[in-house]
């Protein structure tokens, strides 16, 4: 029997869906039929992303929010309610990078700043949307983590720091939440080629020296990481909970 992932009638919120792995997770649960509302800074971002993927089977809606503000997460998400119906997957996807470098260089500015859209983003949303999930029966929420947050980025200490953080959060909401039917994983993907990380692979040295020891000494793309996102967020992952999945091409290993 073929095996179908399958997010018809549900509705998805994806923080960071405007482009890089956001974005391929949005198309991958758009392709399992749901609908899915991507959100992020730039409103041109996401009407293009929103435009390039309007043939799938279910609808991507573009939102704009600034995730690092509480105002703004709330009203994106009484708009998602109010438009397209209440939240059953939440994919915390959007993160910044600031403060890269020796430690004693950063400073608690860049710390707050690491914070609010990191990490108090991620526990905004769930306050706001999980409620809503436990009353009816049921929810995923699905966090993209780093494996930067499971060994010490080099001269990354506060996304490391942030990634971590957000690694704990994962785990003690699926504990929390686990008996109410929520459950709660993470992805902690290794050098995706994105934008976002453009400084790690944009130089050959750099790039030749993360990921040529790989046992897939290759850079991820972001479609690497979209389906195992629709998977967990599905009910084919119904007994997954408080999980890590790595999706780096072996580099832990």
């Amino acid at each position: 029997m073929a095996l179908t992932i399958s997010l018809t009638n549900k509705v998805a919120l994806v923080t960071g869906g405007g482009r890089g792995i956001g974005r391929d997770i949005a198309r991958c649960l758009a392709e399992a039929g749901a609908q899915v509302v991507i959100a992020s800074r730039k409103q041109e971002q996401l009407d293009a992303t929103a435009a390039e993927l309007r043939d799938l089977p279910g609808r991507v809606i573009p939102i704009a929010c600034h995730v690092g503000r509480e105002d703004q997460l709330t009203g994106l998400c009484d708009r998602v309610e109010a438009e397209v119906g209440p939240i059953d997957v939440l994919v915390n996807n959007a993160a910044t990078n600031i403060g890269q470098g020796p430690s004693l260089e950063t400073d608690t500015s860049m710390l707050d700043k690491m914070v609010d859209v990191n990490i108090k983003s991620a526990f905004r949303l769930v306050h706001r949307v999980v409620p809503g999930m436990i009353e009816r029966g049921g929810g995923s929420v699905l966090n993209i983590v780093s494996i930067s947050g499971l060994k010490p980025q080099a001269g990354g200490l506060l996304y490391s720091f942030t990634k971590a953080g957000l690694i704990m959060l994962t785990r003690s909401w699926a504990r929390e939440f686990g008996p109410h039917g929520v459950r709660v994983n993470a992805i902690a993907p290794g050098l995706i080629q994105t934008d976002f990380s453009a400084y790690y692979w944009k130089d050959e040295s750099r790039k030749t020296e993360l990921v040529g020891d790989q046992p897939l000494p290759r850079l991820g793309q972001p479609q690497d990481v979209g389906p195992a996102a629709a998977f967990l967020c599905s009910d084919l992952a119904a007994f997954i909970t408080g999980q890590v999945l790595v999706i780096d091409g072996g580099a832990l290993a």
